[in-house]
């Protein structure tokens, strides 16, 4: 029987299931991270149950951590507990753990796959939404609450219904200036934040196969954003040079052994899904969001559309354009803004500066602009200096700062004001997301770029 790539993964981890209920679904990769995890640490203690399989589970600081004097102690009273709650965790437990100022310290969709803990086949679970980003090496990844967290680090088992599959195909060849956080949001506009509601996304496709890894991991990453469970690609030979090598990965004939059966981890030609989407690259340009989720995009070039012209009510549309400040049919280019944020489990990876850089590159900061460029680990750091790209930034007036998951949330020191509008390279735009009263303008490394040197939102293919 031919089958899709997302059930060759399923099936070969379910270990039981429940007649009109969910599968038994085994995990082979746990991250944990300092916010969803200490009440979960809670239960296992107060229950007396151990982490089953502490060497398949893996802790790193990310979420509240200050991107500017790591070095000092952290001044959030809850922040520094919850960071102290998840080193005593991990060591109690017998978990690895890269806290603030460890080198391997980084935001948990960066870092596990920088260190080949995310491998095709596997499956992966972590207390936060945006764990689809490792379905880009072809695993199955997704986020989950905190008593799920406890499950998983009690049994290494979650109980879960098997997603209806859906394959969205982008082919042909991507206009200059579209990356692929453009392609993200194109799909998310076009399906809605809930047109994936039950679905497990299998990405294809031209513009796909010829994508970087680090562009596979901005899509995946911005699968739930359509309402899927999560998404993946199948993995090829750019998958496997980038994890061969890597502090986790299989070496030797182990290695061989695994790149061989990955090799078998694709859709079948005749495989058939629940539903699927064809998209033409070319319709795609530059995207920036306009309202207060991520489906509420549209290209640079166009204006913001009538209410009678999108899906949902019309009060519900009017109060997010009120809360942006916009109105509908408005122009965006031109449009003002106030901060910039290169960052994130999104665009937080080597790939998303450079890009940042080459727009940036000979001319200077606007003076009404402030700019967040935070990389997403200490690896990322490490090669933004290596590779020049920090002395440009600086001549243009940039500053970096130190890896975390800052300005995606309003978790830690690094919080948009009211009223303030920011070009934000993360992955969510909701009321307040950024802070109390902000208003987020989701878009590409190279949309950022352009608004931060011209102080306006500007179509980026006038600046190459």
């Amino acid at each position: 029987m031919s089958t899709t790539l997302f059930d060759k993964v399923w099936d070969s981890h379910v270990v039981r299931k429940i007649e009109d209920g969910p599968d038994v679904f085994f995990i082979d990769r746990h991250f944990i991270h300092e916010v969803t995890s200490p009440v979960a640490f809670l239960g296992l203690k107060e229950r007396g149950i151990s982490v089953l399989y502490p060497e398949r589970t893996f802790a790193t600081a990310d979420h509240n951590t200050p991107t500017i004097n790591q070095h000092l102690p952290v001044q959030d009273a809850l922040s520094a507990n919850q960071l102290k709650a998840l080193e005593d965790n991990a060591a109690e437990y017998g978990i690895s753990h890269w806290g603030l100022g460890h080198q391997k310290n980084g935001i948990v969709h960066v870092v596990g796959p920088e260190n080949g803990i995310t491998l095709p086949g596997a499956t992966i679970v972590c207390g936060d939404s945006h764990t689809s980003t490792h379905g880009a090496f072809g695993a199955i990844a997704f986020g989950i609450g905190t008593s799920e967290v406890e499950m998983v680090m009690a049994t290494q088992c979650i109980m879960q219904p098997k997603p209806k599959k859906m394959r969205i195909n982008v082919n042909g060849e991507l206009s200059k200036g579209v990356g692929p956080k453009d392609v993200a949001l194109y799909i998310i506009s076009q399906l809605t934040t809930s047109g994936g509601t039950g679905y497990f996304a299998e990405y294809a496709g031209d513009v796909f196969e010829n994508m970087s890894m680090e562009g596979r991991m901005t899509v995946c990453n911005l699968s739930i954003e359509m309402g899927a469970r999560g998404g993946m690609i199948a993995p090829d030979q750019k998958t496997f040079d980038f994890l061969e090598g890597r502090l986790y990965a299989p070496k030797g004939e182990a290695w061989d052994k695994a790149v061989a059966y990955w090799k078998t981890l694709k859709t079948d030609a005749d495989a058939v899904f629940d539903t699927e989407l064809n998209i033409n690259a070319s319709d795609i340009e530059p995207m920036i969001t306009y309202g207060t989720n991520p489906g509420m995009g549209i290209g640079i070039s166009k204006n913001i559309p009538n209410a009678n012209q999108v899906e949902g009510g019309a009060e519900t549309y009017k109060k997010s354009l009120a809360y942006m400040g916009f109105e509908e049919n408005d122009v965006m280019i031109g449009k003002p803004i106030d901060f910039v944020f290169l960052g994130s489990c999104t665009n937080g990876r080597i790939e998303d500066f450079r890009a940042f850089t080459e727009i940036v590159k000979g001319r200077k900061k606007a003076d009404n602009v402030t700019a967040w460029l935070v990389p997403g680990s200490h690896v990322v750091e490490a090669q933004i200096i290596e590779e020049g790209l920090l002395d440009i930034l600086t001549e243009a007036g940039f500053v970096l700062r130190q890896p975390g998951c800052s300005a995606c949330l309003a978790m830690n020191d690094d919080k948009v004001p009211a009223g303030k509008y920011a070009v934000s390279t993360s992955n969510r735009n909701f009321e307040g997301r950024q802070g109390p009263g902000s208003r987020t303008l989701l878009a590409s490394p190279i949309m950022a770029a352009a608004a931060a040197v011209t102080g306006v939102l500007t179509d980026p293919r006038n600046l190459f």
